[in-house]
């Protein structure tokens, strides 16, 4: 690293690129089509400002079928570079009919960059993800570009000298590089391979939700897992030095995320003994709602008012839980109430029983069934008890 950053190879680089500088300068091709660079340019830009528009309008127009919604949103971007794409390669052709083959070679340049800039766009497309794709995009056009200008062998060849030794280990910038890239590649290959496994294991109707969610996530667990195995391995780490760093890890677990780690386990202990499952009705102290999903930390409780709360694994553990639904989600619910003592209590009772049964809400087996309790002091004390199958829409109204 000293021999790439002394004095004297600085200066160098410096008379390098002012000697270069100068002389491309003195060309009058360069300037005159860096000319036709900023006339074809302005030639695209405002065409696509009358030609976008409609194009917006006409996909907006088009069945979603026929035309994808991201493909939808990211064509009319490509209107602008596509213009500039085409005057270029006319102008490239007039150039090679009235000049010598190689005066277009900074249009060629520019126009090959714009090519890949589009191809890798559309390809970007195809990923859900924003940050992803843009991210994906950019590395994509960056080497791409090195590429084209014939920078790509001496980027490798600085990136390969920035190195330090670790023991018998040699990490340069360009390993750096090189395994994050795959890192991410990998990350995001398991990432949609687990979405695709998840989803053909929601489908099996003989495993119950909560084998669904808990292979789900094992599935999940190990693909990431085995993507940053080979990620590291795939940069000539050894993963055998890895365990040197386990006690400290170990350590750092058992301190600063023990609650994590807890959360983690106990989300396993409820997947493993099906105390609780997508669909079920809960009450935890004052949260009442049904359970939308089973996070590896928490899970989230659908309340009727609409708001999510997102539980810790761990107090579903440690507290007292009712689930409304446990075994099925037939629910008993009783009414009481008072009537004076000139009332026929058995009229009570039939009227009682008849207006139980009107709600569709209440299920007719068993059927309602009204009882005299007590006697109050100014009252007949009756309790009316029957049944529903939607405890989720709640109990008490």
């Amino acid at each position: 690293m000293s021999g790439l950053f002394d004095q004297a190879t600085l200066t160098a680089w410096i008379d390098g690129f002012v000697v270069w500088g100068r002389t491309q300068a003195a060309d009058p091709w360069i300037w005159t089509q860096a000319t036709i660079l900023l006339v074809v340019f302005a030639i695209g830009h405002f065409g696509s400002s009358a030609i976008r528009p409609r194009l917006t309008r006409r996909l907006d127009a088009l069945p979603s079928r026929f035309v994808p919604a991201r493909l939808a949103q990211v064509a009319p971007t490509l209107v602008r570079p596509l213009l500039f794409l085409a005057g270029l390669w006319l102008a490239i052709g007039v150039i090679v009919e009235i000049a010598e083959p190689g005066r277009g070679q900074v249009l060629r340049i520019v126009a090959s960059l714009v090519t890949a800039w589009v191809v890798i766009r559309l390809g970007s497309s195809l990923i859900r993800n924003a940050a992803l794709a843009r991210t994906l995009a950019l590395l994509a056009w960056t080497l791409a570009a090195l590429n084209i200008t014939n920078l790509l062998a001496p980027t490798i060849a600085v990136l390969d000298s920035l190195a330090f030794t670790l023991g018998d280990l040699r990490i340069s910038v360009l390993t750096v590089v090189k395994g994050a890239a795959t890192l991410a590649l990998l990350l995001w290959a398991a990432a949609v391979l687990s979405r695709l496994l998840e989803g053909r294991i929601n489908r099996v109707p003989e495993l119950t939700p909560s084998v669904q969610v808990l292979i789900g996530k094992l599935v999940k667990i190990g693909l990431l897992a085995f993507a940053v195995v080979i990620a590291l391995d795939s940069v000539g780490i050894d993963l055998t030095a890895l365990a040197v760093f386990s006690g400290a890890i170990g350590l750092g677990i058992g301190f600063g995320l023990q609650k994590v780690v807890s959360n983690l386990i106990s989300g396993v202990i409820l997947l493993l003994d099906k105390s609780i499952k997508p669909g079920d009705v809960i009450e935890l102290g004052d949260t009442f709602g049904w359970i939308s999903s089973l996070a590896a930390r928490y899970v989230s409780v659908v309340t009727r008012d609409g708001r999510e709360f997102l539980i810790p694994n761990e107090d579903l553990i440690t507290q007292q839980v009712v689930n409304w639904s446990y075994t099925d989600q037939l629910v008993r619910l009783e009414v009481k109430l008072g009537v004076s003592y000139h009332c026929n209590p058995h009229e009570v009772r039939r009227l009682a029983v008849t207006a139980a049964a009107k709600p569709d809400r209440v299920s007719k087996e068993p059927p309602p069934v009204c009882h005299l309790v007590g006697f109050g002091d100014s009252s007949l004390d009756f309790v009316l008890r029957f049944w529903i199958l939607d405890p989720e829409k709640g109990v008490s109204n």
